[in-house]
Formats: C-alpha cells, structure tokens, sequence
C-alpha cells in the first residue's frame, strides 16, 4: 500500500458516533456526500489503488444457522451441492493461482456454526502453508472461543472476518440461531488474540435507512475500528427466505459506502458481493465514494462475481492500480522486520524545530 503522509488537517478517527450525525450524513446532498467521502478517502488512501483479495469456501453447505439470506443454510432448499473441508494442497492450489493473479489476501471460508476442536488442527495448517507463499491471510469459520483466536494468530492469520451483518434492531428479523452479542464477542476474541478485524454487513435485505445507519454506527464505535469493512449488497438465491425481497435502490448503496469512508477513514471499505449485477458505472462510484477493495475471482464462496479480467479491464479504464502487498514468506518476513528497526531506530524530525529559522507571527485565534 503507498502511503499517505498523515497532515494536521487529517479527518479524526472518532468511537463517539451518534445516530443522529449518522442519519444527518446518510440524507446529505448526493454529491455534497461523495466529496466529502473522497475527500477523506485521499487523507489516509491513495485514491487510485484497491487492496484485491481471493476467496475460497474451503467447507460448502450443510451450516447450520438459519441466516436468511444464506444459500449454504441447511434449512433451506437452495439446490448447492454440499462439500467437506477441502484437503490443503486444493487450497494451495487456489492460492497460489490467486497470487498469480494479484490477490494479496488469500481468505478462506468454511461454512460452520463454529469450528470443533477435530477441524483446528487442519485449518491451522492451510494458515501456515498458505503463509509461505508469501500471502496475507484470512479466515471466516464462524464463532470462535478465545483459545481458537489465539490458535489462529500463533499460526499465522492475518485477518478474521466475522460480519455483524444488519442493525442490531433489524438482526432478530434475519437470524435467530446466534446473537447479536455472540458476534460482538468473536470480534473481541480476535482482536485481544492480536489479528486484525474484518468486518462489516449486507445492505438490501429490507432493512430501512435507519437500520443502516445503526449498523455502521455498531462498527464505528467499536473500541478499535474493523482494518476491512465489507460492504455487501445482498445476492438474492432462489430457495432462501429473501429471494424476493426488493431491489436497493443503487444511490442508497453508494451512499452507504460513503458513509463507511467517512465513519472509518483508514479502514479498507471492501466493495463485496453483489457486484456481479453492479455495472461499471456504478462500480465506479462506489470506488469514487471510497471504496478500496475487492475480491478477484468468478465466485463468492457460492455466490458469483465478475471475472478478474473485468476488473483488469475496468482498474484500466479507471487508471486504478492494485495496492503491493507485503510478502509474508520467511525470507520477506525478515526483510520487513529488518526495515520497522531501522526506521525505529531514526529520529522522530516531528519532535523538533529548526531554531535558526525566523519567527512567523501567529495570526489564528
């Protein structure tokens, strides 16, 4: 990632929301909201590059939660074709095509309630094999205990995704199988272990305004904001109970990723599923209200998503670039390390002042 030399005038990152101030930016003029959201999208971001990751379901089908907008739901008839945990040299393969490609994120997704203990063993290890070929990690397996976060991080991951989904006032509308708080604590979970945090929602699900409104009012003010929010509009699968739930309006959507940019200014705002009925003009503008990531590959876990060479073409036409990832095999592992001590070990130019240099009058009040 090219960065941003932080300025005085840099947008704060703040826990403190309201629902007013959030709903008072959601009913901004269009535009007025944009540019503001670009404006700090170019404080903390260059605004011409986006993080691209890779998704793989490494477990498909047979979960047994009852999220109704999820085609991997036992309860429901959604005609997918159920899979066991993939053996890892299947994922290795996976990623290594994705690094080929540009992913530097590998995630992997298993469709669990939570994993069990008989599962650890196997996951730690795609972790660590997937680590060595020089990829940032991520995993979404469900809850997790505390003792499993900790396993993760010791192996390796990066990144765990958990989302919370919709409003807390809305989510009894969607699932009922786990709470609200059960996934407030798997976010606690994985940010005490030390991993980074993925997490974020899906928007078209019937929810009203305000529901969206309370839903990044819930991830902003967490204690630490989520280093990736995903934003997803909402695939309807035949079979689920949303299937025929009512299109988004697409402004509403982008307005929902503006209001994310400026809620969480140095988090990547993930545009996430949903984007194979987006066109490229409206791809654009999420991309121009703040969107910085994507995921490259023709599939979602189940759910489709443009082919990379769209998004090839696309970045093209945008004169957008993919953010460098850092290189995570051992050799470059140690390269990083070696590069934080030196530059720990240089001066801090911002502590002081060059005396010699003639006194301008202080003229602000």
């Amino acid at each position: 990632m090219t960065a941003v030399p932080r300025t005085p005038q840099q947008a704060e990152i703040r826990h403190d929301w309201t629902k007013q101030e959030v709903d008072a930016l959601f009913a901004m003029p269009f535009n007025d909201l944009v540019f503001k959201a670009q404006s700090i999208h170019r404080e903390y971001f260059n605004p011409n590059e986006v993080q691209v990751s890779t998704l793989l379901s490494i477990k498909t089908g047979a979960c047994p939660e009852d999220c109704k907008y999820c085609p991997q739901s036992a309860r429901y008839d959604t005609g997918l074709e159920k899979e066991r945990l993939l053996e890892i040299e299947k994922v290795l393969e996976r990623a290594r095509e994705a690094k080929q490609v540009g992913s530097t994120r590998f995630c992997m997704g298993a469709a669990w309630r939570n994993p069990k203990d008989r599962d650890m063993p196997y996951v730690l290890k795609m972790v660590r094999e997937v680590k060595k070929l020089g990829l940032e990690t991520c995993m979404t397996l469900g809850m997790l205990s505390r003792e499993q976060a900790v396993a993760l991080k010791q192996a390796g991951l990066d990144y765990y995704n958990h989302n919370l989904d919709t409003s807390p006032e809305y989510y009894g509308d969607i699932i009922t199988t786990r709470t609200y708080d059960d996934r407030l604590n798997t976010l606690e979970n994985v940010r005490s272990a030390g991993m980074n945090v993925c997490s974020g929602g899906i928007v078209g699900m019937g929810e009203s305004a305000g529901d969206r409104s309370s839903l990044l009012m819930q991830l902003a003010n967490l204690p630490e904001h989520p280093q990736s929010v995903p934003i997803n509009m909402l695939v309807k699968v035949k079979g689920t109970p949303m299937e025929n739930v009512d299109d988004l309006e697409p402004f509403e959507f982008i307005r929902t990723i503006a209001v994310a940019r400026i809620m969480m200014p140095a988090a990547h705002v993930r545009l996430s599923a949903g984007r194979e009925d987006m066109n490229e003009q409206m791809q654009s503008l999420c991309f121009l209200a703040g969107a910085n990531s994507v995921f490259y590959g023709c599939k979602l876990l189940t759910t489709k998503n443009p082919d990379t060479h769209e998004d090839v073409m696309l970045f093209k036409k945008l004169g957008i670039n993919t953010e460098r990832g850092r290189e995570f095999s051992d050799e470059a592992h140690e390269q990083v390390l070696e590069e934080e001590l030196m530059q720990a070990q240089q001066p801090d130019k911002t502590l002081f002042y060059d005396a010699t240099a003639p006194r301008v009058a202080d003229t602000q009040q």
